[in-house]
């Protein structure tokens, strides 16, 4: 693992070398523009239907195995 590490840093300190001046930064390589739809209020989906396929309901809560034991367990 120390190995990988230092390849990586090695790596970043040729990039140190590269003229970045005039470039701006970017997250993308290409232009990528986030897609938003507007922000309406809807009718809220039917707690029946939201739970009609669950495995396991109690009234409109779906049931779920337990996942946080307690301390020491397992």
């Amino acid at each position: 693992m120390s190995a990988d590490l230092g390849q990586i840093l090695g790596y970043v300190e040729k990039l140190q070398e590269l003229d970045t001046t005039g470039i701006e930064p970017t997250a993308h390589a290409l232009p990528h523009r986030t897609p938003l739809r507007s922000d309406e209020p809807e009718a809220p989906l039917d707690p029946e239907l939201a739970v009609s396929n669950a495995p396991q309901r109690a009234g409109t809560a779906f049931v779920v195995p337990k996942v946080i034991g307690e301390e020491g367990a397992g």
